[in-house]
């Protein structure tokens, strides 16, 4: 038996039902089964836990608990559950793991697993973008799949989900608009289509200038300058955004947020209306 203590720090959301639920992704079955008692305590409110009877797959899987008090925080937790390698069943002792260290096979994916941790960057808004594209290119090095075309239909398999992963990845933690969407889907938030009814008429009627004198560009240097300042605006967003996330005020980088998401669609259309002039 494996018992885990989860000690949840997390924001308030009601729930009225008790739901233990594994972020777990089983690709085949495996003969050895292993009961964990799992207990999430939430400090001066009360202990709650349930046992289950888990079926190891190859890594470390989160789990994501709810407690069965309404007054108490919901918390999105990670309970370390070290399992074996797929193959050689060898201890996996990091996570994530895309290789085993005894075999050196390919490892499934880790779907839940946070993508500043696949990228092996720091959680931050202002990340190191160097850092993250060498770290992406070791990875694909070693995981693309033209590097299994020989190996067996499992490994393949594996190899293009985890490549897969890592472009995902890559991709979101890249440009600081979607690296800071999803910093707060962390959180817990969420940033939906259509966000007009929640910001500032003001900042609208700005905005719809700003697309006015665009279309009217009449010479790419016209258009130059609108992009120049949109590049500006966003320098400034970037700042004003980590601030705001280093501090905890999500709602201030939601705002904010939302705000860079309009500017770089400007920015966009200014990159189609210089290639008007070419």
């Amino acid at each position: 038996n494996t018992t885990l203590q989860i000690f949840l720090n997390s924001r308030i959301v009601r729930s009225s039902r008790a739901v233990l639920h594994l972020n777990w992704l089983m690709t085949e079955p495996l003969p050895v089964y292993k009961t964990v008692t799992c207990l999430a305590h939430f400090p001066s409110k009360d202990i709650w836990h349930s046992n289950m009877t888990l079926r190891p797959r190859s890594k470390t899987r989160e789990l994501i608990c709810y407690s069965n008090n309404a007054n108490v925080p919901r918390g999105y937790c990670t309970g370390q559950v070290k399992l074996n390698c797929w193959k050689c069943k060898q201890p996996i002792d990091k996570t994530p793991a895309f290789f085993c260290m005894s075999c050196k096979v390919v490892q499934p994916s880790e779907e839940g697993t946070s993508y500043f941790k696949i990228m092996d960057c720091d959680y931050t808004f202002t990340l190191d973008i160097q850092k993250l594209q060498k770290r992406y290119l070791q990875l694909q090095r070693s995981l693309h799949p033209d590097n299994f075309s020989q190996k067996s239909m499992k490994e393949q398999e594996y190899s293009e989900s985890q490549s897969a992963l890592v472009n995902k990845a890559y991709k979101t933690l890249l440009k600081p608009l979607s690296r800071g969407v999803y910093m707060l889907k962390l959180q817990g938030m969420h940033i939906e289509d259509g966000t007009e009814s929640g910001t500032e008429s003001e900042f609208l009627i700005k905005l719809m200038e700003i697309n006015e004198a665009l279309h009217e560009a009449q010479t790419p240097e016209e258009a130059n300058q609108i992009g120049q300042d949109t590049k500006g605006k966003l320098t400034d967003l970037t700042e004003q955004i980590d601030t705001a996330l280093r501090q905890g005020e999500l709602h201030a980088a939601k705002a904010l947020l939302v705000q860079m998401k309009y500017y770089a669609n400007v920015e966009e259309k200014v990159k189609k209306k210089l290639s008007e002039f070419m």
